[in-house]
């Protein structure tokens, strides 16, 4: 069955269209269940019809014609109770439904399964014969999970068509919409750059070229590079390897002749197709082939057709890595966005970002915060390669991407980005003026730090302090680990930024989402494994040149904190407070006069929670790290585009912690600051300042809409407000109630411009 189904998908996934697919889908599921009868009916959004897309058995002309309302006919049945329906004799079901068109009342028995991709019924597919009998359990089960297979591959096949402008029946369309994650707020309109990564055949777009011998000649170079490659590899391997195991490059040699392999992509390419879509073409067709092949040494051979592939397109993209054009108003698009990435765009011309994968909360989608880029991310039906130069638009308030759009969905949402920049204007004139509510209440705001970019960003915004300097970036921007001496320069540079406003360094926090190139870490569950406080104990070295640096770095200024991040308990904070001592001696020993700095410890594992007071004792002041807290307290990956709508920093859950965590820090007379992406959010910010936090830190893009909505509003209606969603047990009435009350107070401008648009 498992064989049955991997080669169903494959050659699924290979077809050309929606058409194709459900072609291949109604042939291969009857051949496979021995049914006389196999059926797609897909359910039309616009009319809220379940339309019959294809066929095998049934009359073909009724393709396209036969359709049924969710409250009509078995096919309607299946649909709306999203459960499979076996029945012996379809025509006694006071639900059947004739048509004359189709020929199926010859068919007695039925059984029909729903197509449901992220919980939304997409269709119902349907096998019938002509005797009467009951489909058995195991019948019923293949159905079923191939409808659970093939969900996801129909929305592939739709997504592609309505990039081409295409709706279901093959007609033009004027959008398509596709739903992810918001990552940073913003709306943009701009056109589509799609950046690949290197050398991965799967990720490349399809591209009409002019110039089709420019496009033969560099594949000829690419080709004659590889057989370099291969030969001089032959003859490197050649004391190691026996005769017949160097067979296998003289097989590669073959394959790279102009009969076979080269001459098909020549062939691709002559029909205007760009060097590196044809090679992805023609490799893939390959590949599939072999995959599907019975015998497993055959099977095999699949991996070393994609590894001539990728080698291949490892020259055409080194022939062109000057020639990646960003335009005006461009939209970077990625199947995994990188912070490398977001840099090489040209200044001023990046308006907005798209990741197929990742969510909300992964690493550059809080780059792209601080960076004041609207961004989607976790857009998982987005057929990415085939959007390369068309016109988007991103909507990073409620995840939403749209291709194609409509002359008034652009006018509309160009006036979305306007309000913005007016608003942010209107924000600029906060800069000097504190953050004090309207009863008088002072509410320290400061900022979250990695980039030297965020200095001055911050410092335009008017911060107060830094509450998180995120001390991994310049970590992940070497290709070692950088020297005392290199470390002590870059924490120099800020502390001198801000001083004499304080500066809270976090020690260095990798594993997670947050990897380094030349110390990887591999692990099956990152987020529970090696990460943060336990790396850098673990390495007592990489700890305390580190705290060195910082220590150095500080001289004079004395405006360093130093913050410990995943503190899990006493032990790993004695340990850590112990190193700390140790390098403030021998800093000392070297002649560098300078007092300790206050030392604070991240609670963000719900352990630390638990132990607030055993911790806050042994510490001069806690900060919380909302962003981990609240995926480790509702056990939900926030990288995970799938359970990103579970991730929730309004759960009642987090509140609740968040509450615990102010207690027990002021009971032992210690601040208490909170970091997370949850303090930038100016709705959030209410109640965390009326939970009683001593100050909120967030990226400097947020500060001035943080800072405008506390003035507008005072610290004892901010209190009733807790008061009152600390008894709702709903995250989503929480955040309702929250934005209900905000705008009757007046106060709605600042959480969503985009939110009156219909799309």
């Amino acid at each position: 069955m498992l064989n049955t189904l991997r080669k169903i998908v494959q050659e699924v996934n290979a077809a050309k269209d929606l058409k194709a697919a459900l072609g291949i889908i109604v042939q291969r599921v009857k051949e496979a269940m021995g049914s006389q009868v196999c059926s797609v009916y897909l359910l039309d959004p616009e009319t809220n019809r379940f339309v019959l897309m294809a066929t095998d058995g049934l009359n073909k002309r009724s393709i396209g014609k036969v359709s049924m309302a969710p409250n009509e006919g078995l096919v309607g049945l299946v649909g709306t109770r999203e459960e499979p329906l076996n029945l012996e004799d379809a025509a006694a079901h006071p639900r059947y439904r004739y048509f004359a068109e189709t020929g199926e009342e010859r068919y007695a028995s039925f059984l029909g399964s729903p197509i449901i991709h992220h919980r939304k019924v997409m269709g119902v597919l349907v096998i019938q014969q002509k005797e009467r009998r009951q489909f058995d359990e195991g019948e019923e089960a293949f159905l079923v999970t191939m409808s659970a297979q093939l969900a996801g591959v129909i929305a592939h096949a739709e997504a592609t068509g309505s990039i081409r402008g295409l709706g279901r029946q093959g007609k033009g369309i004027q959008e398509a919409k596709f739903i992810g994650v918001p990552g940073s707020p913003g709306a943009a309109v701009g056109t589509a750059v799609v950046v690949l990564p290197a050398a991965d055949l799967e990720v490349v777009p399809d591209k009409h070229v002019e110039d089709v011998a420019a496009e033969l000649l560099l594949f000829s170079t690419a080709l004659d590079g590889v057989r370099n490659d291969m030969r001089a590899l032959s003859a490197k391997m050649a004391s190691q390897l026996r005769p017949e195991e160097r067979a296998l490059f003289d097989v590669y040699l073959m394959m790279l002749e102009d009969a076979a392999l080269g001459n098909e992509v020549v062939k691709v390419i002559k029909t205007g197709q760009w060097a590196q879509g044809a090679l992805r073409q023609v490799i893939g067709e390959h590949v599939n082939r072999f995959e599907l092949m019975d015998d497993a040494y055959l099977r095999e051979r699949a991996s070393d057709v994609k590894d001539l592939g990728r080698r291949l397109l490892a020259y055409l993209q080194q022939a062109r890595q000057q020639t990646l054009v960003y335009p005006d108003n461009c939209i970077l698009v990625s199947e995994e966005l990188s912070p490398a990435m977001l840099g090489e765009v040209p200044e001023g011309k990046l308006v907005g970002l798209i990741s197929v994968q990742g969510s909300g909360n992964s690493h550059v989608a809080i780059f792209a915060r601080a960076m004041g880029i609207p961004t989607v991310m976790g857009v998982v039906d987005l057929p990415y390669s085939k959007i390369d130069g068309i016109q988007l638009i991103v909507d990073g308030y409620h995840g939403e991407v749209f291709t194609n759009p409509s002359e008034l969905l652009r006018k509309q949402y160009a006036e979305v980005v306007e309000e913005e920049r007016q608003l942010t204007q209107g924000l600029d004139a906060l800069r000097g003026l504190p953050c004090e509510t309207l009863d008088g209440y002072r509410m320290p705001l400061w900022v979250n730090t990695g980039l030297l970019a965020d200095v001055k960003r911050a410092q335009e915004r008017g911060a107060e302090g830094v509450g998180l300097y995120r001390t991994e970036v310049p970590f992940m921007i070497k290709e070692r680990f950088p020297s005392e001496k290199e470390q002590l320069a870059i924490y120099r540079e800020q502390l001198v930024a801000f001083h004499p406003l304080p500066v809270t360094m976090r020690s260095l926090d990798i594993g997670g989402d947050k990897a380094l190139s030349y110390f990887p870490i591999k692990e099956e569950n990152p987020f529970l494994g090696w990460r943060g406080i336990r790396v850098t104990l673990d390495h007592p070295e990489i700890f305390l040149v580190q705290t060195r640096a910082m220590l150095k770095a500080s001289e004079g200024l004395d405006n360093l904190r130093i913050l410990l991040p995943m503190i899990s308990g006493i032990q790993e904070l004695e340990e850590a407070l112990h190193l700390i001592h140790r390098s403030w001696g021998e800093v000392r020993d070297e002649g560098v006069d300078i007092p300790l700095p206050p030392v604070g410890v991240m609670i963000e594992i719900p352990a630390a929670v638990y132990q607030v007071r055993e911790l806050a004792r042994q510490v001069d002041f806690l900060s919380v790290g909302s962003n981990d807290l609240t995926q480790y307290l509702l056990a939900v990956d926030r990288n995970n585009p799938r359970v990103a709508d579970l991730y929730d920093f309004l759960h009642p859950a987090v509140l609740q912690a968040l509450c615990t965590v102010v207690e027990g820090a002021h009971a032992e007379g210690k601040p208490v600051s909170i970091c997370g992406e949850m303090a930038g959010d100016p709705a959030a910010a209410v109640l965390l300042m009326a939970m009683g936090f001593d100050s909120l830190s967030m990226n400097a893009t947020n500060l001035p809409k943080v800072k405008w909505l506390l003035r507008q509003i005072s610290l004892g209606k901010a209190k009733e407000l807790l008061a009152q969603v600390m008894t709702i047990d709903n995250p989503q009435v929480i955040h309702s109630t929250l934005q209900l009350a905000l705008r009757n107070l007046g106060l709605g401008r600042m959480i969503n411009p985009a939110s009156d648009i219909q799309a």
